[in-house]
């Protein structure tokens, strides 16, 4: 029997090890959006009496049954990041799956916006931007598997719920994933801002095809590489000595004008 490679072994290894993982989920708006999410894969739902009596209606929509614990050993039953602030409410879950980009961003008959984001790492950051790729239609948020924010608690929380909601894809390679939206033909608009073309120029140069927006972590901005697979790369007006806006910020100004097309 011929040997499998090593890379295989390792591929097939970190698929499980992927299978197997939960995330917690923490805070009452967090949970209660998990509940009543049909898609997510609910495993165990720890509860004060008060945080009970909140969410009753997504508990009985969910079918989980609630272990309901003394909010002063709270922390004994559920393994959270220190300080979090979870309102007597956690739920372990499996990561959503949202499939694939070519079926969640084919053009068809409209001109969509997508986000990508170049090593943005904190998941507060990533958080906001999914509420915000939420409230302005974004069809996804696309981010490297690696050196991007994972599914976690802390990022549920400050996605206010659009974690449910709004698509966030991880993939393997990013200049991959701007290669096959390229095939779609979107534009690819980077941000960056040294830039010399604003904004509105850029989105104006892709008239009504599909855009994507790519920003990069606070700091480094884009990669090289990144930037060089963009279409064109424009920058956020400013007025003033500093014209540096939050990446999550910055995120919603772009799909705001995005939007307004």
């Amino acid at each position: 029997m011929m040997k499998k490679p090593t890379w295989v072994i390792d591929k097939e290894r970190a698929k499980r090890a992927a299978a197997a993982e939960t995330v917690w989920l923490f805070g009452l708006h967090a949970v209660r959006d998990a509940l009543s999410n049909p898609d997510r894969t609910r495993l165990r739902l720890v509860v004060t009496k008060n945080a009970a009596d909140k969410l009753a209606e997504a508990i009985a929509v969910s079918g989980l049954e609630p272990e309901v614990v003394d909010p002063r050993k709270f922390d004994k039953y559920v393994p959270l990041p220190a300080e979090s602030v979870h309102q007597g409410a956690a739920l372990e879950v499996k990561a959503l799956d949202w499939g694939t980009i070519d079926a969640l961003c084919d053009p068809k008959h409209d001109n969509p916006v997508v986000v990508l984001l170049d090593r943005v790492t904190d998941p507060h950051n990533v958080g906001a931007i999914l509420r915000s790729a939420e409230v302005f239609g974004a069809r996804a948020v696309i981010a490297p598997h690696r050196h991007s924010a994972p599914e976690t608690g802390a990022l549920a929380k400050t996605a206010s719920g659009a974690l449910e909601r709004q698509p966030y894809l991880r993939v393997r390679n990013l200049g991959d994933a701007m290669e096959e939206l390229r095939k779609m033909n979107y534009q690819l608009i980077g941000l960056a801002g040294e830039s010399d073309v604003e904004l509105a120029q850029g989105l104006a140069s892709a008239a009504t095809l599909p855009v994507a927006l790519v920003l990069g972590a606070e700091g480094p901005g884009l990669r090289e590489r990144t930037r060089e697979l963009c279409d064109t790369v424009v920058k956020i007006p400013f007025t003033g000595e500093f014209g540096s806006l939050n990446v999550s910020n910055a995120a919603a100004v772009s799909l705001y004008a995005a939007s307004k097309r």
